[in-house]
């Protein structure tokens, strides 16, 4: 037996099919970006920096206090749909490195991580926003937890230090409050 066709069938499946197609992929990019922190675009260019931020506010959301032997301080803060992006770095004298980590009381002692990680997504809040490598990117940095849940609105908190040579080590903070 040979069925006829119905003449506004194969448009009307055609029409569905181009319909879904481009629903999955405007959901497919709605994110923007995979980042390790809260999937949000990490995109630098992006309006969602908040200007004028500084080191002192960001280290007074932080509940950070930095030391008056900190050189080259930098700061950025990051306004997300439900939490915020911080990051604070500065440089230390190398002697004053571990009395600022012991200020900070991490709930583990930090570990040292011999070799940088392997490229990943970046970060919702990147340092490269301050013109610094990601501390991920450098070898031998000692890192760890801070606190989860931190005093206040602070999320968390995570340290890494990376020793630029004998005298100096940069510090690098990043929260989300």
């Amino acid at each position: 037996m040979i069925r006829a066709r119905r003449p506004g069938r194969a448009p009307a499946l055609a029409m569905a099919a181009v319909m879904l197609g481009a629903l999955a992929a405007g959901c497919s990019g709605a994110s923007g970006g995979s980042g390790r922190e809260g999937g949000r675009s990490a995109d630098p260019g992006t309006s969602d920096w908040v200007e004028g931020t500084t080191a002192e506010s960001v280290a007074r959301t932080l509940h950070v206090e930095v030391p008056p032997t900190a050189t080259q301080p930098a700061a950025a803060h990051r306004r997300g749909l439900q939490d915020d992006g911080l990051i604070l770095s500065f440089v230390l004298p190398a002697e004053a490195v571990d009395p600022f980590l012991t200020q900070l009381k991490p709930e583990q002692p930090l570990r040292l991580r011999e070799q940088p990680f392997a490229a990943e997504a970046t970060p919702a809040t990147p340092f490269a926003r301050l013109g610094l490598p990601e501390p991920d990117s450098l070898p031998k940095v000692r890192e760890g937890q801070v606190c989860a849940p931190c005093k206040g609105d602070l999320n968390w908190l995570k340290v890494a230090v990376a020793q630029i040579d004998e005298q100096s080590s940069r510090v690098y903070l990043r929260g989300v409050d």
